[in-house]
């Protein structure tokens, strides 16, 4: 009977050991999806951190109208998360002296750094003019409104007038008066703001003794007219997720 077991000499040999397997984490399959896994995490975690950052910028404290100095009593201080657009928008530390509104701002509007500027850039003016007509109870300053001019036939004799026509098609709301007394005869007056190369043909409208009504636009908002661009988004309406913005006085 023969054994198994090789003897020294005898020409048969042990098989070799095989070697043992590499541990798990050694694998670089396996680092470097750990690598991965680590990187994601961070990347969300700096979005989230971002989108949550806030600057400080100045919304409208009430309707600004275009050729209006913009002082610390007009606005106020908002945080907001505005990401890559901060720049688009005044900062606190820019509001300085001789800053008008180049275009209406309305309340609570973020103000936009191209929305205002030094008073020779603005085109605009204001003219006060008396309404023949009454205007609707909810027409409110930095509303957009057509200026009407009914001309007399012959200004010798008033009673007579021509067809109506549109004298300014883009007036804005700067103030209104109504007359509410007892003896009232329906109209207002209202200050509006215009062009400046409108002015002259307001003027001789009121001094040929033409019947001037101010109008509202479809919409009667400033906001819809285009200027400068888009509407700019309420201060509320920057914060992501519903966030409410932080507010305090201006200065």
């Amino acid at each position: 009977m023969s054994s198994s077991i090789g003897h020294p000499g005898s020409g048969r040999h042990a098989a070799p050991a095989r070697p043992g397997r590499r541990a798990f984490w050694a694998d670089a399959r396996f680092l470097i999806g750990v690598l991965l896994v680590a990187a994601s995490i961070a990347g969300v975690w700096f979005v989230v951190a971002a989108s949550r950052q806030t600057v400080s910028v100045l919304a409208a404290a009430d309707t600004l109208v275009p050729g209006q100095p913009v002082t610390a009593a007009d606005v106020t201080v908002v945080d907001v998360a505005l990401g890559q657009a901060r720049d688009a928008y005044l900062a606190p530390d820019a509001l300085g002296e001789g800053l008008v509104a180049l275009r209406t701002i309305e309340v609570g509007e973020l103000v936009p750094a191209a929305g205002v500027g030094e008073s020779e850039l603005s085109d605009r003016t204001s003219v006060v003019v008396q309404s023949s007509v009454d205007v609707p109870a909810g027409l409110d300053r930095g509303a957009l409104v057509e200026l009407w001019e009914t001309p007399p036939v012959d200004p010798a004799d008033p009673g007579e007038f021509a067809e109506p026509r549109i004298l300014v098609g883009d007036a804005v709301v700067a103030r209104i008066t109504r007359d509410d007394g007892v003896m009232a005869s329906g109209g207002a007056s209202l200050e509006l703001v215009i062009e400046r190369s409108r002015v002259a043909d307001v003027l001789a409208a009121v001094a040929a003794g033409s019947v001037l009504s101010a109008v509202p636009t479809a919409g009667g908002a400033a906001a819809d007219a285009p200027a400068d661009g888009a509407d700019e988004p309420a201060a509320g309406e920057d914060v992501p997720e519903g966030e409410s913005a932080n507010e305090e006085p201006a200065g």
